[in-house]
């Protein structure tokens, strides 16, 4: 893979952009304080736009990696961030990235995080070289794997007690694409 970074993407409807700490209210009130948004997350709700300042400072230093992939998903039609989408593992030695997305319970089911994960699979694809994307959602959100199977990612399989986020251990189904589907 030749990193690129988090490079700015458009869509239709959308801006998938680097996030900085000017993000953080749009943030904060749009998903990262939402517990229905974050139920089968890693991270809790934020309890304070402070924290979202804090994680969004640490972001920012992290875009100076070439290997750092970090989307604020920007709504054009309101001009604000109304969630991320993101690189949440890799493996260069078989050129694989792991993608991990959320978005603010105002904008689900609207088709946005499938235009938002369309496109990064085309740039993971086409410009940065991966041979494989995958991703994982925990069994009891159903709505996170459609996403996946709208963007042409195949079930690879369950994992019983194989994760752990808000809810407890929980069963995980495995996505991927491979290059080869894409074409």
């Amino acid at each position: 893979m030749t990193h690129l970074g988090t490079k700015t993407i458009e869509t239709d409807r959308l801006c998938l952009r680097k996030l900085s700490v000017n993000d953080a209210e749009a943030m904060y009130k749009n998903w990262a304080s939402d517990s229905e948004v974050t139920k089968y997350l890693t991270w809790p709700p934020h309890e304070s736009i402070e924290t979202t300042k804090k994680l969004l400072s640490l972001w920012s230093k992290d875009y100076r990696k070439e290997d750092c992939y970090q989307w604020g998903i920007e709504l054009k039609s309101i001009g604000e961030v109304i969630g991320t989408i993101s690189v949440v593992g890799k493996k260069d030695e078989i050129d694989m990235v792991h993608i991990g997305y959320c978005i603010g319970r105002a904008w689900w089911h609207q088709g946005i995080m499938t235009e938002a994960l369309s496109a990064i699979i085309d740039f993971f694809f086409n410009e940065v070289g991966c041979n494989r994307i995958e991703s994982r959602h925990d069994t009891n959100n159903p709505h996170s794997g459609d996403v996946m199977k709208k963007c042409g990612m195949r079930v690879e399989g369950t994992k019983r007690s194989a994760d752990i986020n808000n809810q407890g251990i929980c069963d995980v189904t495995e996505y991927a694409i491979l290059r080869c589907d894409h074409l």
